[in-house]
């Protein structure tokens, strides 16, 4: 039985080579992978990342929200028994700077010219730096870079045999402490299909599921209950145009897998409440009545109440087909917890048991962050 996630991509690519594997919206387009195509590119990327000097143990660190580029080159990483660590892109900017000042990376997916920025400011010497986003870059010299269409254009497929095992690390994650301390927890293959199967199983997940994944693999919950099951029961993983778009992307698409954080539902819980209806108007009183009424045991009023309120604002959250809505790591508040059980949105809770260890590397703040300015605008950029 395959026990690491690229022998799982292995068995997907042989057993439904041509279903759909990843659908990313791209000017306005949905644009889908095969599983086939996705071994394919994670197999050349691997190659790539070889020819550079990645060998078993080390570290690809990935600085992206959530796009496909980077969860195959994360595998990619695990396939040559390499680790990803993905770094949070909600982290302000100073304490990014230091996060990658600290640790120095040598191979980076960095996903635009911002990040790309923010890598070459801290480690200019970085051996690798893969982009998805070429739009400011034209200019940039630096040797190190490279943008992720180039390292998947190779025509020729070496035959690469997948080189870890299910005790190895797949993800490592950072963070600062609070005392300004570097962090860092870690997730084996073995623990991330252990609980991608328990979902699987207690959630009966199929390859028909859609799931979205409208937020970075930033932390571990995200991996072992989105990734892991994706690569398991063989569905379909989406990604948003961007992060503005997620919530029309998600109208459009109705996945009926949701994977998202506390932050993630009471920011949908906000959005609603921004558009209630004024307590005392008679919209106000409309909207109560359908909310108590669809628990009713008369079958047409509940249905009646279900169809005057209840199905459009599931379509205007994008919940409409969600069967599967997950909530990682910290729990939602009373009242938004209330709300979408209202609406018919059962959200399970998914714990995010994570061992945090200090790390014995001491954070070495980036000497000035104005410096970035001077070092990014001049030395890696044509004059304009």
């Amino acid at each position: 039985m395959a026990e690491t996630l690229p022998h799982l991509l292995t068995v997907q690519a042989v057993e439904r080579p041509h279903h759909v594997a990843i659908r990313h919206k791209q000017l306005g387009l949905w644009q889908q992978t095969s599983w086939l195509a996705v071994q394919e590119d994670v197999t050349k990327a691997a190659q790539y990342l070889q020819q550079q000097g990645f060998r078993q143990g080390d570290t690809l660190f990935l600085l992206s929200e959530p796009r496909p580029e980077a969860l195959l080159l994360a595998l990619a990483a695990h396939w040559l028994g390499g680790v990803a660590a993905p770094l949070d892109p909600a982290f302000a900017q100073p304490q990014l700077l230091d996060l990658l000042h600290t640790l120095r990376p040598q191979f980076v997916f960095a996903e635009a010219q911002a990040q790309v920025d923010q890598v070459l400011a801290a480690k200019p010497d970085s051996a690798v730096v893969i982009y998805a986003d070429a739009r400011g870059l034209a200019g940039y010299q630096h040797p190190a870079l490279v943008s992720y269409a180039q390292v998947v254009a190779t025509a020729e497929i070496q035959a690469i045999a997948p080189a870890v095992t299910a005790d190895e690390i797949a993800f490592r994650f950072y963070r600062l402490s609070t005392n300004y301390a570097l962090e860092y927890s870690e997730v084996s293959h073995a623990e991330l299909l252990r609980n991608g199967r328990q979902l699987v199983t207690q959630e009966a997940l199929t390859a028909h599921e859609e799931a979205l994944a409208a937020r970075a693999f930033a932390a571990s919950g995200h991996a072992k209950y989105l990734l892991s099951p994706w690569l398991l029961a063989g569905f379909t993983l989406n990604f948003p145009e961007n992060l503005a778009t997620r919530d029309t992307d998600r109208r459009e698409l109705g996945p009926t897998l949701v994977a998202g954080t506390a932050t993630t539902y009471q920011r949908l819980y906000a959005l609603t409440q921004s558009r209630w209806p004024l307590p005392g108007s008679w919209q106000h009183r409309v909207v109560a009545w359908a909310l108590r009424a669809a628990k009713t045991r008369l079958p047409l009023i509940a249905a009646f109440a279900r169809w005057l309120v209840i199905l459009p604002l599931q379509d205007v959250l994008g919940l409409r087909r969600t069967r599967v809505p997950l909530l990682v790591g910290e729990p939602l508040s009373p009242e938004a917890t209330q709300f979408f059980a209202d609406i018919g949105i059962h959200v399970r809770a998914w714990p995010e048991a994570t061992a945090w260890q200090t790390s014995q590397l001491q954070v070495i703040p980036h000497e000035s962050h104005e410096a970035h300015a001077f070092w990014g605008f001049s030395k890696w950029k044509a004059a304009i």
